[in-house]
């Protein structure tokens, strides 16, 4: 029983934690820090910084993901792909 609850909570935390979805998408707001941003959607899987801008990426560009650009240390643009409620 024990290891069947284990694998069940394994599972779940795999498949139906994603902090990826539409609803989290939409609680983001330009001027955000990225601090707000990651409490919001968690650890980016890459960031990537140049001339004074930082691009950072959650998920997978091919797949599903949200990027958020920031400016100065405040999210200024957003762009996602794939996402579900």
């Amino acid at each position: 029983m024990k290891k069947y609850l284990l694998s069940a909570a394994l599972i779940m935390s795999l498949t139906g934690c994603s902090k990826l979805t539409v609803e989290n998408y939409d609680k983001l707001k330009m001027g955000m820090t990225f601090e707000q941003v990651t409490d919001i959607i968690g650890k980016p899987d890459q960031c990537e910084a140049r001339f004074g801008t930082n691009s950072c990426i959650w998920g997978e560009r091919e797949k599903r993901f949200i990027q958020v650009n920031f400016i100065a240390e405040k999210a200024v643009l957003f762009e996602k792909q794939g996402l579900h409620d």
